[in-house]
């Protein structure tokens, strides 16, 4: 992947992650609400050293070309990183391209679904991608109504492992010439 370029919306600012950024994903991140329905590979609880830990693993992604991690931050305040999305190419095997998390006190603006916009746009236009691999714990509403809302379709049901236990996981495959005819008719 190419280094990852800073992305804009209307009301947010997708900006690499950086080392700094550490703190305050240390603050924001470690929430049961948040964590829940993520990989079971995050541990839990928190370790203090978490997002140090986590960050400096971005880092050495972004620099080997693997995946590109932003941090989303809302261009009417806080100044400061609200939550998370990460993008990364099909490996033919994990039918998954593409992650988020959003600390709760913005959940319900429809700031997540804005960001997840950006970023496939990135992907499908930008980068060519004729597809994108999704997926979520079946129990993830809000992540699954992003989905539907790109048009994503619903092509699996198995079981994956979460923070929270094992689980439901729907894999969803969105391809590009079904989100570009959406956006036509938009």
């Amino acid at each position: 992947m190419p280094p990852t370029p800073v992305l804009e919306t209307p009301r947010l600012v997708l900006r690499p992650v950086r080392s700094k950024d550490a703190p305050l994903i240390q603050r924001r991140f470690p929430r049961w609400e948040v964590v829940q329905w993520l990989n079971a590979n995050i541990p839990w609880p928190y370790p203090a050293d978490g997002a140090a830990t986590y960050v400096a693993a971005c880092l050495e992604a972004m620099a080997r070309g693997q995946k590109a991690h932003w941090a989303i931050i809302p261009k009417s305040g806080p100044a400061d990183l609200i939550g998370r999305i990460d993008l990364w190419p099909d490996d033919g095997v994990s039918r998954d391209q593409r992650g988020f998390w959003l600390d709760p006190e913005f959940h319900g603006k429809g700031l997540m679904t804005e960001a997840a916009e950006r970023v496939t746009r990135y992907a499908f236009c930008d980068l060519g991608w004729p597809h994108l691999w999704l997926s979520n714990a079946q129990d993830n509403h809000a992540s699954r109504r992003i989905k539907e809302k790109q048009g994503a379709r619903l092509v699996d049901l198995m079981i994956g492992e979460y923070v929270g236990g094992r689980g439901p996981q729907m894999v969803w495959l969105l391809r590009r010439e079904d989100w570009l005819a959406r956006e036509t008719n938009a």
